[in-house]
């Protein structure tokens, strides 16, 4: 796809949600006007959150509204740290606008104005986190993200920051806390609405970027929150979802350096207590459909705990797993030969490369004799909406969870479906069938 014809399909695609009116034109004076405030709505995407719609706040009630005549300058910062001019301030594009209720839901008429804005991968203007590096790791942090609005016509200026609305988060309790012999763990977890008999549990752990005391973080900085939409519940008739959070990264090791397997890391006792203090609280989870995966450090601590308890896990589905082959032992393979695993990653992965973490395991357990493994090898990550690129954008060859939050996953290794009663199957609706 041609880079001229993107911004073409997005306003399309968008205009025919929310068509976009011509003109502002008054109503009457005065409802809930707040002078000068505007509310962030921030979603995730296959690369992480963006703010993809501004709410503002008018005097008077309207019926209309021109994308054109509002102007957006952002500016984004984080005490402590440097940014590069073209990341901590600039302009974002307004696609359109439309009368909205304070919360950006469409209205006939109504004293707010709802801009939807460009959303693209490559813009760091989108984003209201940053990953950071200091002390010699980095993560993924909420920072100061500042707008600046202004309606050209009246030079009306809105620049204060009334609220932050997170739709991908609101269906999470992120006050989620545990302690086992001194270490501490946040989590964040979604509970199925009137669950009625026993559902399964689906754990989450997150990657090297995104630790610390928020969950957050852990769930948005790469859209783990697509384990509790709708579509994905819906292959398990509902399920409990567990995003467990390290303070600092998963594969910590006693010296505080990096464990690729060859030595213990700090973690994973605390977190398998954690998943069973969990599971002990919830009497509705169905203990022989718990489901772990993760993404690099989170693919390496998935590994680790099945490793460790191989019979209570119903399955693992794996992404970019920073686990080395090498440092897994035959009477290893052997105790998690039985346990349904599922491997994604890419070929062009250079931060865990393929060659030296799962492409030797794969091999050694279908050697072994593991009756349900499955392993989906992709060239590259791409753009899976198609709106920046589709199969010629590339992300990052490590990210390459996104065809696992995506639920895109369906081949094996050998390229042919990975099928279920001759059915094709994604990496979720085989998942969902799995039972100890």
């Amino acid at each position: 796809m041609k880079k001229s014809l993107l911004p073409l399909l997005l306003i399309l695609f968008t205009l025919q949600q929310l068509p976009m009116k011509a003109a502002v034109a008054k109503v009457s004076q005065e409802s809930g006007y707040t002078e000068g405030n505007y509310t962030l709505i921030i979603e995730g995407y296959d690369w992480g959150p963006a703010v993809k719609k501004v709410v503002v706040s008018i005097k008077d009630v309207v019926t209309e509204a021109n994308a054109s005549d509002f102007s957006v300058a952002v500016k984004r910062t984080k005490k402590g740290v440097e940014m590069q001019p073209a990341e901590s301030q600039g302009d974002r594009e307004v696609l359109f606008a439309y009368v909205s209720d304070e919360e950006g839901n469409r209205i006939a008429e109504g004293n707010h104005i709802s801009l939807v804005l460009l959303v693209h991968p490559n813009n760091p203007l989108d984003s209201p986190i940053k990953y950071i590096f200091k002390n010699g790791r980095g993560s993924n942090q909420w920072i100061d993200y500042r707008m600046n609005i202004t309606h050209t016509p009246t030079s009306k200026i809105w620049d204060t920051e009334a609220e932050r609305i997170y739709s991908d988060l609101d269906r999470f309790d992120l006050e989620g806390t545990y302690t086992s012999d001194g270490t501490a763990l946040s989590y964040g977890s979604f509970e199925p609405e009137g669950a009625s008999t026993k559902m399964p549990l689906i754990i989450w752990l997150h990657g090297g970027g995104e630790g610390g005391t928020d969950p957050s973080i852990a769930l948005i900085a790469n859209k783990a929150t697509n384990y509790a939409t709708p579509e994905i519940q819906s292959y398990f008739g509902g399920a409990y979802v567990l995003v467990p959070q390290t303070p600092t990264f998963w594969m910590q090791s006693v010296s505080g350096d990096y464990t690729r397997g060859d030595t213990e890391d700090i973690y994973n006792k605390a977190l398998f207590n954690l998943i069973e203090n969990y599971v002990t609280k919830h009497p509705k989870i169905d203990t022989d459909r718990i489901y772990v995966g993760g993404c690099s450090n989170g693919g390496y601590m998935s590994l680790k705990l099945i490793l460790n308890h191989p019979e209570y896990f119903a399955a693992g589905y794996i992404s970019a797993l920073a686990y080395q082959n090498e440092y897994i032992t035959d009477e290893e393979i052997e105790r998690i030969k039985n346990v349904p695993l599922w491997f994604v990653h890419s070929k062009d992965d250079t931060t865990t490369v393929p060659d030296e973490t799962v492409v030797p395991l794969y091999n050694r357990l279908i050697s072994a004799g593991a009756p349900s493994v499955h392993f989906s090898f992709y060239d590259h990550v791409v753009d899976l909406t198609g709106f920046y690129g589709g199969k010629d954008y590339y992300f990052p060859g490590h990210w390459s969870w996104i065809y696992s939050h995506a639920n895109n996953a369906n081949f094996d290794f050998n390229r042919e479906p990975v099928q279920i009663n001759g059915k094709g199957v994604t990496i979720m609706e085989w998942l969902a069938v799995q039972k100890r």
